[in-house]
């Protein structure tokens, strides 16, 4: 039922270069609904992630987007978003975040990033936007333990929670060496992904 007492709808936002999607970022998309009873998870596909930029080649983006789209495919409340590579250009979460409070008026965003980025987030572009838009969600990755969340530290003026993830030893880089060497990707990468990356010859190296 509509009306002044309809429930806001509750979004989370995970960017990220997936290059390649593997089940580690899929564990956390559905860990982070759960806890946080989240109506979707959009798993936005950097169209140039500025990090990355000069760092090393990235994937195409169309070819990352393929990937993310068949990951998630039949995963409950899992969405691939184009919204970064439509936009074109380098992507910027704080014009994403923008972006996303037109298009869902009212909506809750909920900004998903791993504790190793919590120390740099006063290098992002905008910030004040972001930290204005969204509750961050911090979730550990392996090596790394779950920032600290309260008066002093670096989340002090975020509205912010904390949520703990299986520690998956899985690295992008590993996974397209694998690619490139013929090893087998089973097990950390969904299925279907997989078929993108070997019909599309992904990660192969020039002979």
């Amino acid at each position: 039922m509509g009306g002044a007492y309809a429930l806001a709808v509750r979004i989370g936002v995970f960017g990220g270069t997936f290059d390649p999607i593997h089940v580690g970022h899929l564990v956390v998309a559905v860990d982070v609904r759960y806890a946080l009873q989240l109506d979707r998870v959009l798993m936005v596909v950097a169209n140039e992630p500025w990090q990355k930029v000069g760092e090393r080649e990235v994937t195409p983006v169309a070819d990352r987007l393929a990937l993310v789209e068949a990951a998630v495919e039949g995963v409950d409340g899992v969405e691939a978003s184009s919204i970064e590579v439509d936009r074109g250009g380098i992507s910027y979460t704080a014009d994403t975040v923008e972006e996303l409070e037109r298009r869902y008026p009212g909506a809750e965003l909920f900004l998903i990033v791993g504790a190793d980025v919590v120390d740099g987030l006063d290098t992002w572009e905008r910030i004040d936007a972001v930290r204005d838009g969204v509750t961050l969600v911090v979730v550990n990755r392996p090596g790394s333990t779950t920032a600290e969340i309260g008066a002093g530290g670096p989340l002090a003026d975020w509205r912010a929670v904390a949520i703990e993830m299986p520690g998956l030893e899985i690295s992008s880089t590993d996974l397209r060496d694998r690619a490139a060497t013929g090893r087998p990707l089973d097990f950390l990468v969904p299925e279907p992904a997989i078929r993108v990356i070997v019909d599309r010859g992904l990660y192969a190296r020039e002979k």
